[in-house]
């Protein structure tokens, strides 16, 4: 077989080998989500939880648009994500002292504590996931995940 086509049939095994990678992920991902909303308490949404935990991950006081980036959502979206948890009691939506024309979102108490409530709630989701992956089983997959979401996060 000639070098070229070598190289081709490497990629289109690479391709199907990312595509796989991605399928699983995907559904891990949507299978995940659908298991952590039906344990969320106080009535909040995964994209609403992802926005109270960004809060305490990175810091709060981010515009709207930096948030709706973050998320790769649209700014409408995001918009009306912050309009249910500003109802609830969840964030604060401020007017930037430095820009009149932006705004910034701050989490209440409130909001910190139903992001811990959350977690709470699904402890016990999470701690039924070792039956299928063992924690020594995680720790040597979190560095690969965290490089790919590193990557992916560079180059959207």
């Amino acid at each position: 077989m000639p070098f070229e086509e070598s190289l081709l049939a490497q990629d289109e095994n690479a391709g199907a080998l990312v595509f796989q990678l991605f399928n699983e992920i995907g559904i891990i991902s949507q299978l995940s989500s659908t298991a952590f909303e039906r344990v969320l308490p106080h009535g909040l949404t995964p994209a609403q939880f992802t926005v109270l935990n960004h809060g305490v991950r990175m810091g709060d006081g981010w515009t709207p648009a930096r948030l709706a980036a973050a998320f790769q959502v649209t700014k409408g979206t995001f918009t009306s994500t912050l309009q249910k948890l500003e109802a609830k009691g969840f964030v604060r939506v401020e007017p930037d002292p430095d820009d009149g024309r932006s705004k910034r979102v701050f989490l209440t108490e409130a909001g910190r504590k139903a992001r811990e409530d959350a977690l709470v709630a699904a402890g016990p989701l999470f701690a039924r996931v070792p039956e299928a992956v063992s924690p020594e089983q995680m720790r040597a997959l979190l560095p690969t995940l965290q490089k790919l979401r590193a990557w992916l996060d560079d180059n959207r």
